[in-house]
């Protein structure tokens, strides 16, 4: 889950490894994000609909710069080669095998998405929506694309050829290609649905809330800053699991093949979630938020507030850093600007940290049994995100660019070294 094209020397001052992700495109879709944004506030479009187009807005000015400003599409590591076309009918056949593949996977992601009925009740109902209208125009789009796109690919048979080719009963084919493309398709299939039914639900919230009354409420204040956060996030998540595209170079390299990464993540996120109300890994039992437990204290109210939005900044500024590349279980390039250049796993630190300051486990107005549980159930929460990141670090860890990435970080960044002085005082005590 981190970005980067290609790994080189930083600077002569700045022995880091390079980040080919430019924060320009993050920036520039915060951009487009924010406009929008502002205009629903102003107007109160708080709808689904407005979400929608908050989500374009933001794509279309990131992709704008990617391509524009960075140039993304002359990068080696697209896999394209502009300067030397094949002749149409030399790709021709190519490309007919790879759309078979590609409309076999959709095919089967429809046959997923119409079987388990908790696609088509609640927030998802909006996604499946969306799908709906989306498929035939994706249905006819993708002939041109890969007609045209196969014409300058380095290596146009990629694993959507290979399973063309294995249900036309072509010779030929690495049943690892198409492993590797289900479990990208996978990704995009779980995760993609997971985002765009959720999206909307923030962002209508926070359009709502904001307003004068809300400056004078500390709390409803801190509450909005970290809704505002999590509203860029989530539509900077949703954008980077839509434009995975060779030209933006922002499409996804590998997919996760460990089984334990995918049994980690998919417990984080319904409907496989086993967090929530009522779920195994509930650790809300028994307890209040910070507003309630400071609410006497007011200096500490302050403070803590001021924490919370903070580590949710810090969480919304680790997927704005992906530019248009974000997706769980993927490497789509190694990132190492931003908070990545503090820590491998901004994120996670920081929305753990978060859980743990907003629900204070150890404070209870149960039992002292409840206390305990609620505090072991959310050492168990954080366990799962440690439990994801190190899953993530053995896939990434296949790419030498990751390898060079998480030697310098051990030797120079921060949050890895007080951890490894942390180890060595404990190992000493």
């Amino acid at each position: 889950m981190y970005h980067d094209l290609t790994l080189a020397s930083q600077s002569k001052t700045d022995p880091r490894p390079a980040s080919a992700v430019s924060t320009g495109a993050g920036l520039a879709g915060l951009a487009g994000l924010l406009g929008w944004l502002g205009i629903a506030c102003w107007y109160g479009l708080d709808g689904p609909y407005s979400a929608l187009v908050d989500l374009a807005a933001c794509a279309v000015v990131m992709a704008g710069w990617s391509l524009l400003v960075d140039k993304v599409h002359r990068s080696a590591t697209t896999g394209i080669d502009w300067s030397h076309p094949r002749a149409w009918r030399a790709s021709l056949d190519t490309s007919l095998t790879k759309l078979a593949g590609y409309w076999a996977t959709w095919a089967g992601m429809a046959l997923i998405y119409s079987t388990f009925r908790f696609y088509w009740v609640g927030n998802f109902q909006f996604a499946m929506s969306c799908f709906t209208v989306a498929a035939p125009v994706l249905f006819v789009a993708s002939v041109p694309y890969v007609l045209w796109l196969d014409r300058y690919l380095v290596h146009p048979r990629d694993g959507a050829w290979a399973l063309g080719a294995w249900l036309t009963g072509q010779p030929g084919i690495e049943p690892g290609a198409i492993a590797g493309h289900l479990r990208t398709w996978a990704v995009k299939t779980f995760f993609l649905a997971f985002m765009l039914a959720g999206a909307p639900g923030g962002y209508g919230a926070f359009v709502r809330g904001i307003g004068w009354p809300v400056l004078h409420q500390p709390v409803a204040l801190a509450n909005l800053a970290i809704a505002f956060m999590f509203v860029i996030d989530m539509i900077f998540a949703t954008v980077g699991y839509v434009l995975t595209f060779r030209p933006l170079d922002s499409h996804i390299r590998s997919a996760n093949p460990f089984a334990a990464a995918w049994m980690a993540a998919l417990i984080c996120y319904p409907p496989t979630s086993m967090m929530g109300n009522g779920l195994p890994l509930d650790y809300s039992i028994g307890t209040r938020d910070w507003a309630f437990w400071f609410q006497w204290h007011p200096v500490l109210l302050y403070v803590v507030g001021v924490a919370l939005v903070v580590l949710a900044g810090i969480y919304a500024w680790a997927t704005v850093a992906f530019g248009p590349r974000f997706s769980n279980l993927t490497n789509r390039g190694i990132l190492t600007h931003g908070p990545y250049r503090f820590t491998r796993h901004p994120a996670y630190l920081a929305k753990n940290c978060l859980w743990w300051l907003t629900t204070v486990p150890v404070l209870t107005m149960g039992s002292g049994f409840d206390a305990v549980r609620a505090t072991l159930m959310m050492a168990a929460v954080s366990g799962v995100y440690y439990w994801r990141a190190k899953t993530e670090e053995a896939h990434l860890s296949l790419d030498p660019a990751y390898r060079e990435y998480s030697d310098w970080m051990e030797r120079n960044a921060p949050v890895p070294r007080v951890f490894a002085w942390a180890k060595r005082a404990v190992v000493r005590f």
